[in-house]
């Protein structure tokens, strides 16, 4: 049943992830929890168009949005077209500026364009980019989130991140991250909430610590 004054959460998965990334995210009832799900980007499709085509499954007004690594992205550019109670990103970045040193080196180089995305069918590679190079040894206990692994969708999604063109972050919005991340090192961050020891499956991970952090400052 939904009343009046129900708080409406979307929550946006990482790069590959499917939202059973937010199985273990357990708030009060009165916070009515949405999940979205990548859909396929169209050929050649900015980050900008895309994000209006996903902001269509948003069907209620003034949500909170919270997004974990690419998706944390993905929930900052749904903020520009939409209003939104609050915005939380998790593991992810707020500008630019935040990406990790190699990833400005893609960059730079535009090196992203020779990944192998023979990934598709290395799992334990996917996993390692994805989520870290020390979760290969947890392949099976990740497999049944990272369900996307189509590779137009893969080659969009790295593009799209690596040359993301948000320069400042947006103001407001409420970065949840990782000391021990090693996709999103924190000595490139600032402004953020640390999670100390955590690394870039903290959504996982320290499902406990979030459920207390938003049980505290979703209101």
């Amino acid at each position: 049943m939904t009343f009046k004054n129900d708080i409406h959460i979307y929550f946006m998965p990482g790069m590959c992830a499917n939202s059973l990334i937010f199985e273990r995210i357990k708030l009060n009832p009165s916070f009515k929890l949405h999940y979205l799900e990548w859909i396929p980007p169209l050929k050649k499709e900015s980050l900008s168009n895309y994000v209006v085509r996903l902001s269509n499954n948003i069907k209620h007004d003034n949500p909170i949005l919270i997004g974990v690594s690419f998706g944390g992205v993905i929930v900052q550019e749904l903020s520009k077209i939409l209003k939104s109670k609050k915005v939380f990103i998790i593991s992810s970045i707020k500008s630019n500026k935040e990406l990790s040193n190699s990833m400005k080196f893609a960059k730079k180089t535009k090196s992203y364009k020779l990944l192998p995305l023979t990934w598709l069918n290395d799992f334990e590679s996917l996993l390692a980019f994805v989520l870290g190079p020390k979760i290969k040894r947890k392949v099976n206990l990740y497999r049944k989130y990272l369900s996307v692994r189509d590779e137009n969708y893969l080659k969009w999604a790295i593009e799209e991140l690596i040359n993301w063109k948000q320069n400042k972050p947006i103001k407001g919005v409420i970065h949840i991250h990782g000391t021990y991340d090693l996709v999103f090192p924190v000595i490139n961050l600032k402004n953020y909430v640390p999670v100390n020891r955590a690394d870039h499956t903290m959504i996982l991970k320290r499902a406990d610590w979030l459920n207390n952090y938003f049980s505290e400052n979703l209101y």
